[in-house]
């Protein structure tokens, strides 16, 4: 039973751990692009999902891609880099290959142009709109990031499952607190029987003592029980002190 319960506490940290993995990829991926232009990184590098399939088949829409941050001065014909730039009269950021790089007066620009597209982007863009460059993609990661930026996914992904643990959090302090009370009353009221028992014994040794004993012994096996549970009660709340102190 006790194997149970310990395999039981281990997935549920286990699956807290997950959640909370999932809420900070939350908070990363929703803050990576923000209304100021800048884009967020983890040493350097930023999740991107994919929004359209200009770059097929090197990577897709639903596809997440990993950019990082680079020199420019060092980008070469055929690198692929996520830039700043107005898509349908919106800030946006793209990530296409480069075509072409001109330099006038030490000042370079960049052709860029989607694999799967016909002709190169209108918008020549220089260095200082270059976020980064492209690293790898994992497909259809994509979907999984949008969805977790998305208020349903939020309420799905994280606050439920959240919800759902705090509950059973207090539940499970309840019930120990109960069985901790409960056999503290059942050794305290044995106890009490036990010493009538013995009063009773001293009192007429000759009538009730056989009686005596029998109670005795009841009482002394049920003081037993009481001991057990309340031990019981004490390993189970100092395992939710310790799950308290893991998850800390």
């Amino acid at each position: 039973m006790q194997s149970v319960k310990k395999v039981a506490s281990i997935a549920l940290s286990v699956v807290m751990w997950i959640i909370i993995l999932v809420a900070a990829l939350y908070a990363f991926t929703t803050l990576a692009t923000r209304e100021d232009g800048s884009v967020s990184d983890i040493a350097g590098f930023t999740p991107l999902a994919v929004q359209s399939d200009s770059m097929a088949p090197t990577f897709n829409k639903g596809d997440l891609i990993v950019i990082k941050k680079c020199d420019t001065s060092k980008l070469e014909v055929g690198d692929i880099v996520t830039f700043h730039t107005i898509i349908d009269n919106e800030y946006a950021l793209n990530t296409h290959r480069i075509a072409a790089i001109d330099e006038v007066n030490g000042m370079r620009s960049f052709t860029t142009k989607g694999d799967n597209n016909d002709v190169a982007d209108t918008h020549i863009i220089s260095d200082g709109d270059i976020v980064g460059k492209y690293v790898f993609a994992l497909p259809q990661m994509g979907k999984v990031m949008d969805f977790l930026s998305s208020s349903m996914g939020f309420l799905v992904v994280i606050v439920l499952p959240m919800l759902l643990f705090f509950i059973y959090q207090v539940y499970h302090l309840i019930v120990v607190g109960m069985n901790l009370k409960r056999a503290m009353a059942e050794e305290d009221r044995l106890a009490a029987a036990a010493a009538i028992v013995d009063a009773e014994g001293k009192g007429d040794t000759t009538v009730t003592a056989d009686n005596a004993a029998e109670q005795l012994a009841q009482a002394e096996a049920k003081l037993e029980e009481a001991r057990r549970l309340k031990a019981e009660a004490e390993a189970a709340m100092n395992a939710t002190k310790q799950e308290g102190t893991d998850g800390e």
